[in-house]
């Protein structure tokens, strides 16, 4: 069945695709989040001219496709608008087929553990800890992530003294009984995340995620090479050879793929299977409640290597306010301490219509 024509609905924060296929039927997906806008112009410019008239079921074969013709645009933009026609096929498919995604690549839906992140770093380390007892209480989530250092921070913390405050905080206030994560998005040089990883292995983290700058694979091998725990990484890295060399190296334990930053879900799959070649658990990247994770969802309910939980953003719309009334249903109702990915065809999710009448609305078509 062939593409008849593709759509973007787009504002500053978030970007969704539409497919229509020549029966009419059609698909939704999703661009990466921030300057979406910026990357639907990509979409129109760069991905649906080689998509349209296209056979809407060979995803493997038309991502690769759009990736060699544009070999000169080698970087994100081009893969997180990739990841729009990626996913919106994966979404039609699933719907002619009357399979949810995750039956289509080999799994079951159901319910998948999920730990908590918090995405701030403007916090308190007692306040922090009490925000996470409550989600503990409240939803039962048994698995919380915190931010470390300071975001490309050069060994300069958020500010003096807090990652060494806020690590035995968290773990005194949730006991031992927990799990715990931390996420430094490439704070430290190796020297200093190696110090800093002693600490967290002290008080029992079990994931040190992006010690280094992401960039830098050498330095990140040195941290893993060095400590006991689960060093983590891979989100910001949309370059399959890249991914071939930081997995052959060993850079990371745990490979982190973000699905939409990396082109979709069938590139994201190369790399999950790349890492479970290589004895390698996969935790993917998915930081805020927008398609990211239902797409994640959907992922680790399908993988043979898929890590323990799922990244659940606890950031509501207060904190990120674009994330407010995107769908109809609530994919991500947390039960136990995870969610579930249900049976519907497809992705499972619908849009929510006053939504995409604010949204910006482009379309490439057939003639």
């Amino acid at each position: 069945m062939k593409i008849k024509s593709l759509e973007t609905f787009s504002n500053e924060f978030v970007g969704f695709v539409r497919v229509t296929a020549q029966d009419g039927s059609t698909g939704w997906g999703q661009m990466s989040t921030y300057n979406a806008d910026i990357t639907a112009q990509i979409f129109h410019r760069q991905i649906a001219p080689w998509a349209l008239g296209k056979d809407a079921d060979d995803i493997d074969g038309l991502v690769d496709l759009i990736v060699e013709r544009e070999h000169k645009f080698p970087g994100s933009y081009l893969r997180r608008a990739l990841a729009g026609l990626d996913t919106a096929l994966w979404d039609l498919k699933g719907k002619l087929e009357e399979k949810p995604v995750c039956a289509l690549i080999g799994g079951q839906p159901g319910w998948r553990r999920a730990y908590a992140s918090s995405m701030r770093r403007d916090i308190q380390p007692q306040e922090e800890a009490e925000r996470f007892l409550s989600l503990h209480d409240e939803f039962g989530f048994d698995a919380f992530k915190f931010r470390i250092a300071s975001e490309c921070g050069h060994d300069v913390d958020e500010w003096p003294g807090r990652t060494e405050a806020i690590v035995p905080t968290v773990r005194k206030a949730l006991g031992e009984d927990v799990a715990l994560l931390v996420d430094a998005n490439s704070g430290y040089s190796a020297p200093k995340a190696i110090e800093i990883g002693h600490l967290l292995e002290d008080n029992n983290v079990c994931h040190f995620e992006e010690p280094c700058p992401y960039w830098d694979l050498d330095q990140t091998k040195q941290v893993t090479d060095a400590l006991t725990l689960d060093v983590t990484g891979g989100e910001q890295d949309c370059d399959l050879s890249t991914w071939r060399r930081l997995i052959a190296m060993r850079a990371v334990n745990v490979a982190q793929p973000d699905i939409c930053y990396m082109g979709g879900l069938a590139r994201t799959l190369r790399v999950a299977k790349m890492a479970a070649d290589a004895g390698l658990v996969c935790t993917p990247h998915s930081a805020n409640l927008s398609m990211i994770t239902v797409f994640t969802m959907h992922l680790l309910k399908a993988i043979p290597n898929a890590g323990p939980y799922l990244e659940y953003s606890i950031e509501g719309s207060d904190y990120y306010p674009w994330q407010r009334n995107l769908f109809v249903n609530d994919p991500f109702a947390i039960a136990e301490g995870g969610v579930t990915v249900p049976d519907a065809p497809g992705w499972g999710v619908e849009i929510n219509p006053h939504w995409l009448d604010g949204a910006h609305h482009q379309i490439s078509a057939l003639d």
